[in-house]
Formats: C-alpha cells, structure tokens, sequence
C-alpha cells in the first residue's frame, strides 16, 4: 500500500476510536446538568449521589477522549502536511477557537466539578456543571465548523504566494497541481467560514446523537442495577432522567436529521447519489430502505419507496434527483479537464465518485441503527407506563432491561456509521471541489513510517481502551455512594438539604 492508503487508514482509524467518548462527555454533561439541577430543586441527596456518580464516570470519558483527540492534530502536520498549509488559515483558526474558548472553558470548570464539591457552595458547583457541559457543546461547534468548511467551503478566497508576493486568484479558479505549496485558501469572511452551507445543521444532527449517546449510557447502567436489584432507587432515578432525555433527542433526531438530508441534497448532489446508490436520473426517483450496490454493473437491488427522494428532494414526487451518471457535471469536468473528449467524460466522472457501496451501507445502517433505537425507546417508554419496566422478575420487563444494557452500543454505531457517510461520501476531495485528498497527503512521509505509526496506535490504543473498560467496569461494581456515605457535607449543603428536605420519589 502507498502512503496515502496508509494515511487514510491511521486517519480513520485514529478518528474513530477519538470518536467513541466526546459523544458520551456531551451526552452525559446534559444528564449532570439534570440530576445536580434536581438536587438543587428537592434537596433530595439521593439526586447529589447520582450527580456525583455520573461526574466520576464523564470524567473517565473526558480524559480518554482529550488523550485521543491530541493525536488527530499532529497528525495534520504529519501525513497531512500539504493539506495543513492549504487551508491552515481557516481550518487553524476554527481549531485555534475550540482551544481557546471551549477546552479551556470545560477544562477549567471541570476542576471545580471534580474536587469542588466539599469546597464549594451548591450553587457555585452547579455553575460550574453548566459551563463544563456547555464546554463540551461549544468545543463541538468548532470542530463541526472546521469539518462542515471542508464538505461545503465558503468564507474565502485562493491566494498564490511567490516571492513573499500574494496574488488573490478569481473566483472559480481550479487548484492545478503545480499549486501546491505556492496557493492556499485565506478567510474572507469569518463568519461565513462559521455559518458555512452545511454547519448549522450537521451541528444539531451531532449533538443530539450525543445527547442519545449519554442517555443510552444513563439507561445502560440504570438497567443492569434494576436486574442486579441493587442500588434500586439510584438506578429507578436514573433511568427516568435518561429516558426523558433519550427520548427528546430522538424525537429531535428525526427533525434534524432530515434537515441535514435536504443539505446534503442541495449542497453535495454527489454524496447523495452514493447514499441512496442512485446511479440513473429519472423521475419518481425512489429512497432505497435496505439493499446492495453493485458498483461494477452501475446497479442499485433495493427495498425502495417510489418517489420519496424526489419528494424529499424537491417538494414533489416526480421530479427527478440527479444520478451518478449525470454528476459531477459535464462542465465540472470539462473545466478540469480541458480538451477532454465526450466519450471520455463517463469515464473520468467515475474518478470523482466516493466508495459507492461503502457510503451505500453505512448510511443505511446508521439509519437502521437509529429507528431501532426509536422503536427500543417507545416500547420502553410504554413499560414505564404500564408500571413494567421495573419488574425484572416478570419474563418481558427481563428481555427489555437486557436490551436496554446493551443499548449503550447502538449510539455508538450510529455515531461512527454517520461519520462514515460524511467523510467517504465526500471523497475523493479532502475539500469539496477544491482540493483533492491525494493532493493533501503530505510528500515527505514514507510508507514504512505511517505503518510503524499505525502499529503503535493500535497497541497503544488498544491499552487504553482496555484501561477505560477497566475502570468504568470497577465504577459501575462499586456504583454510587450510599446515603450515610453523603452526609459528611459542607454547611452550605446540609443547609440545603435541611431546607428542601429530602423527600424521595
């Protein structure tokens, strides 16, 4: 394999395993804001033990996940070199931003959320909970930013450098290969750069993944005590808590979802047509459910609804969605490349679709993943209004705490697969229409380097991941802190308790 297979492998490889615990920090920082709210509202300690339960197991996820996260950037200036110094001013600067304002933010307050909790008073601990949480938001708005720039750049102009002299290129200016090093892309417009065509909408389908991610994990725990019949108010608690949010970001899931679907429609046709395996253009254009592509034969075998991507699409059903033989665009290519014959056109367009097959089934499967996950929650919400879901001796409420112990994994599948659709679909570009990954790679890195690197990942990874199961297993044995445990409080909070009293549910 040459160099820059092998960088893309330890990218993807390296990415998605960071991947795993931002998700599960968000998520869980939402629920933190929850349960400490509550102990704030009934003074109920059984609220405090919960609250400082979950801050043990986010803090576990936020140290694993910023130990991963620090790999990703280096790896920009190492494989990816030529890449870093194209689109370094903008794509540094959003970076630069989720830095300064965010980790800082989460970081510092997250002090005060671990240790402060026999130093400070309630009020001022749950202050710090709140910024710890909207820390982990905001540091995923910048990286979303920086990503969404990269699937639908806007906010900027080409600008050559020769002789320490900028020459600013016109707009539509196509990057030739003897560009590299001597043109790179500069802000115009940060703001643009920011609320860029795809940002706004990837951010909230993100963010409610994670809200999921975070619940589900809440659900997870709360389900093995109930069917372990420990820790049952603890775990009854939680799993409310979890429920109410889990459900509310699905429901939400399914709006924002389908406002990200419209943008890629609109914004990226191509990635599209790989989701859905459309290769023909043609009216009543149908949404694939389930199936295979067979890339060489340019054939979609699929469960479909006839007409819905047209519906989705463009507000009818007749209209047609462009295929992948109509896309990129006669003149796209053209303008590439020059002198290019008609017959030679379907050939080279080829050269800019994704891994069809790939994008095909992980959308498709993150879909799936997602509605099971929809269907897991209503039947689950239908127990709990039953009176069921807290009777593990009865057969059916046994099989759905299973389920709902195990559920902790369907976020995160749904997470990765996600990501997968983003990123393969928006190849072979690194920037959509303006750089192309293999112009990204950097030059100086051999072969033989990326795989020791990739190597090391995996056993250092693998070491940590280890490390994590360990100790979020040795978290969930001891579980929370008994009630005696918790009243060796500070005056501020005992104060606090007395005042509410400590009524249970």
């Amino acid at each position: 394999m040459d160099a820059e297979l092998l960088a893309r492998i330890q990218f993807a490889f390296t990415a998605s395993f960071h991947y795993l615990f931002p998700p599960m920090s968000i998520g869980l920082g939402i629920c933190l804001v929850i349960m400490e709210g509550i102990w704030l509202k009934t003074g109920n300690i059984l609220y405090h033990n919960m609250a400082r339960y979950w801050t043990r197991v986010f803090a576990l996820t936020f140290a694993v996940g910023v130990a991963t996260g620090i790999v990703l950037e280096f790896e920009f200036g190492t494989n990816w070199s030529t890449y870093s110094r194209f689109v370094g001013d903008i794509f540094g600067s959003a970076l630069a931003a989720e830095g300064i304002f965010a980790f800082f933010l989460e970081s510092g307050f997250l002090a005060i959320l671990l240790f402060g909790w026999n130093k400070v008073g309630p009020k001022m601990h749950f202050f710090s909970t709140c910024m710890v949480a909207f820390g982990s938001h905001f540091s995923a708005v910048w990286i979303i930013v920086a990503n969404s720039w990269m699937q639908t750049p806007a906010g900027f102009h080409l600008e050559r450098t020769v002789e320490g002299v900028p020459t600013i290129l016109p707009p539509g200016y196509v990057l030739q290969p003897s560009d590299l090093g001597s043109v790179r892309a500069v802000v115009d417009d940060f703001w643009a750069v920011v609320f860029c065509p795809s940002s706004m909408e990837r951010l909230s389908h993100v963010l409610m993944a994670a809200w999921m991610t975070g619940a589900f994990m809440v659900i997870s725990v709360s389900a093995y005590y109930i069917l372990r019949g420990r820790h049952l108010e603890f775990a009854k608690a939680s799993m409310r808590i979890g429920l109410a949010v889990g459900a509310f970001a699905a429901v939400m899931q399914l709006v924002t979802g389908s406002i990200s679907a419209a943008g890629v429609m609109k914004n990226q046709p191509v990635k599209l047509a790989a989701m859905e395996g459309l290769f023909e253009t043609k009216e009543y254009t149908p949404m694939a459910i389930a199936g295979y592509v067979d890339e060489k034969n340019e054939k979609t075998t699929a469960l479909e609804i006839p007409g819905l991507l047209s519906f989705l699409a463009n507000g009818n059903f007749k209209t047609p969605v462009p295929g992948l033989k109509d896309l990129p665009t006669d003149e796209f290519i053209k303008a590439r490349h020059p002198g290019v014959s008609p017959q030679d056109i379907p050939k080279v367009r080829q050269t800019y679709w994704p891994d069809i097959p790939a994008v095909f089934q992980a959308y498709h499967l993150m879909i799936s993943v997602g509605v099971a996950l929809i269907g897991l929650m209503v039947v689950t919400w239908f127990f709990w209004w039953k009176g069921w879901l807290f009777q593990p001796d009865w057969w059916a409420s046994k099989v759905l705490l299973l389920l709902l112990i195990f559920s902790v994994l369907g976020p995160q599948i749904g997470n990765q697969t996600g990501w997968f659709t983003a990123e393969l679909g928006r190849q072979p570009w690194v920037v959509t229409d303006l750089l192309l990954i293999s112009q990204g790679v950097s030059k100086v890195v051999a072969a033989n380097q990326i795989v020791a690197s990739i190597i090391m990942f995996m056993v250092v990874y693998a070491l940590l991941f280890l490390v994590f199961i360990y100790l979020l297993n040795k978290k969930i044995q001891h579980g929370p802190d008994t009630e005696e445990e918790s009243l060796d409080l500070p005056e501020s909070w005992k104060m606090l308790a007395e005042r509410k009293g400590s009524a249970r549910n």
